[in-house]
């Protein structure tokens, strides 16, 4: 087991519940946090769903109202008569011959990939280095689309894509302690919705077990799922 610095046993003395109410939980958060910087701020959920099956797999998007706190570094597979508007759309580089060339020799320094339809045959070449990393453009997720500037500007304003692992785990970060509560408090409370929203017809009995809240670094917050579904809606 990891052992635990000073500051890590001194705010973990702070949660004395098993669970907390949905507002507890976050203002909680701050007084949790341990690092010299803004910490970030993550839920972890846990769901009730088979992810062997197609229609369970769940990876959708949502807007967060205050964006993550984070710059995202987005990167545009487009022609190259289109990189130039890209790039003044935010992104941090376009094209895609060049771009693919890259990432073949082991770039993938930027946080998601977008591209138009017309430039996904091409991304074939390093589909299998992007899909291990979880980069891969996908209409799912809100990143392939004939109206790439839109998409580039959305993802840098806060859209995240919500998408589990193979074992019906979902992590998102969702703002940065000095947003404050009320601001942290709306951007979880689209996430839970969104969540919600996507709950597949054939899952079968709880569907969202668990939801947990913590700081970078910091230790985790278990909220009360009920109280958290509530909150949302």
């Amino acid at each position: 087991m990891a052992k635990r610095g000073k500051k890590y046993l001194a705010v973990i003395k702070l949660i004395d519940k098993p669970l907390y109410k949905f507002q507890e939980a976050l203002e909680l958060l701050p007084k949790t946090a341990i690092t010299k910087f803004d910490s970030g701020c993550e839920v972890h959920f846990n769901l009730g769903i088979d992810t062997k099956q197609a229609d369970q797999n769940i990876r959708t998007t949502v807007s967060l109202p205050h964006g993550t706190g984070k710059d995202v570094r987005v990167v545009a597979f487009v022609d190259e008569s289109q990189a130039k508007a890209a790039k003044a759309a935010g992104a941090t580089t376009a094209g895609t011959d060049d771009l693919i060339k890259k990432i073949e020799k082991g770039w993938t320094d930027f946080d998601v990939a977008i591209a138009t339809p017309d430039q996904m045959k091409e991304l074939g070449k390093v589909a299998k280095v992007l899909g291990q990393k979880r980069l891969m453009p996908n209409p799912k997720a809100g990143t392939v689309g004939p109206d790439f500037e839109r998409m580039i500007v959305e993802l840098k304003k806060g859209k995240v894509e919500l998408r589990v692992d193979k074992d019906g785990n979902l992590h998102v970060l969702f703002g940065k302690v000095s947003f404050g509560t009320d601001k942290l408090k709306e951007n979880l409370k689209a996430i839970v919705k969104a969540v919600m929203e996507v709950k597949p017809s054939s899952q079968k009995g709880t569907y969202m077990n668990s939801v947990t809240v913590t700081t970078t670094m910091g230790p985790s917050v278990a909220v009360e799922v009920n109280d958290a579904v509530n909150a949302s809606r």
